[in-house]
């Protein structure tokens, strides 16, 4: 049996070949991610006496490339949790770490473990995970580039963005981003009389689309008479809010066209129909669990799919001491959690009698349970519901 662990670092890793009892049998050496190493390192592997498994660390995107290159030469391989590694073998009192050593720890670990490592299988839904990675990092964007808004507008225009409440549209445009656009400084408003005003919002609400109301112009006049704009109306003010507003619309464009990718692909998927008929679950958190959970197949129980979510309390017992009652272990993904959470929000608002989620949130909530406490148990629920359903439906598939 050879245990190859492989020390994986941006565009370059470190391979260590052990077999039992500290034998080496080759001295660790270092391979760029190109193809003819990859290809001269998996024919090296390939050349080996007996059985050959591989480790290495899930690190980031960088692992991706020598995994998918061994696997497809026909190579076992096994891509476990850093944190497995990091508390792996840690008895010494001299510290040292270099990538030769962590190889070495790989392959001792492979060694250690070599029965219960789990292979490697390339993702189906990369791309739909690759996608909601990004709409996460643009909505986390449009949050950021959202609040610079408001501040810079609280010199400007201060309260404008709470007169308007009109949902976006399919395209993220927002109401009262465009109004700013428009006028930019309170005394873009108050600077002209209500009737002229009033006309030249009429004018601008069928040019945007919007409806317009006569009552909403008076408003939004008052408010204006009503402020003092703190930043002067000179053209820096209007340079810095139209940069401000142009970021924005930009970054509300990219999170809508992520969404309808995002919902396209995760419509190609087989388990969709399944997922989306689940309460609380439409067109934009639907995507978000598929591309989160993946296959469900690829967890051996629906303890295994919780604990992935971090959703999970361990058990703790010493001696005499049994904690019956401990907070989750927030080891897992926390994209699928916030999303579990988000339905889990969706069940509450609209309170469905007759969701068996539903009916256990309000027994725990009837209980006396704290918020999350109850929120994060029928997240638990509803994981366990989409497992057991998602995987019956997909096995089915593979029968017929």
């Amino acid at each position: 049996m050879n245990a190859v662990g492989i020390d994986v670092s941006k565009g370059k890793s470190m391979i260590a070949i052990m077999r039992p009892f500290g034998e080496v049998v080759v001295s660790p050496f270092e391979v760029r991610h190109t193809d003819s190493e990859l290809s001269e390192l998996a024919g090296l592997l390939k050349s080996l006496d007996g059985e050959t498994r591989v480790v290495m660390e899930y690190t980031g995107n960088y692992h991706a490339p020598v995994a998918h290159a061994l696997h497809e030469a026909g190579i076992y391989v096994s891509v476990v949790n850093p944190m497995l590694i990091h508390d792996y073998g840690n008895n010494r009192l001299r510290r040292a770490k270099t990538d030769k050593k962590d190889a070495v720890k790989l392959a001792c670990y492979a060694l250690d473990r070599w029965l219960s490592l789990p292979e490697y299988l390339p993702e189906e839904g990369l791309m739909l995970k690759s996608c909601y990675r990004q709409y996460e990092q643009y909505v986390k964007l449009k949050t950021m580039l959202r609040n610079n808004l408001i501040s810079l507008l609280d010199l400007s225009f201060p309260g404008v963005n709470s007169l308007f409440r009109s949902p976006p549209k399919a395209d993220g445009t927002e109401k009262w981003v465009e109004f700013i656009a428009a006028f930019w400084h309170c005394e873009c408003v108050s600077g002209l009389s209500e009737k002229v005003f009033t006309q030249r919002y009429e004018k601008w609400c069928r040019k945007n689309g919007y409806n317009f109301s006569e009552a909403k112009a008076a408003e939004i006049y008052a408010a204006a008479c009503g402020h003092i704009g703190v930043m002067p109306k000179t053209d820096t003010a209007k340079l810095l809010v139209e940069q401000a507003v142009s970021q924005l619309r930009a970054t509300a464009a990219a999170i809508a066209t992520l969404q309808k990718e995002m919902q396209t692909l995760a419509a190609s998927l087989p388990e969709y129909t399944v997922v989306m008929r689940m309460f609380g679950v439409g067109p934009v958190l639907g995507p978000q669990l598929m591309a989160e959970i993946g296959d469900v197949r690829r967890f051996h129980s629906k303890k295994a799919l919780v604990a992935y979510a971090g959703l999970d309390a361990p058990p703790y017992q010493s001696g005499t001491v049994d904690v019956r009652s401990r907070s989750i272990s927030k080891r897992g993904s926390s994209s699928l959690r916030r999303t579990l959470f988000l339905v889990m929000s969706v069940l509450l608002q609209n309170a469905p009698e007759d969701e068996p989620v539903y009916q256990f949130m309000d027994k725990k909530r009837h209980e006396g349970k704290p918020y999350k406490v109850y929120m994060m148990a029928s997240a638990n629920k509803f994981l366990r519901m989409y497992y057991a359903q998602v995987k019956a439906y997909l096995n089915a598939l593979e029968v017929a």
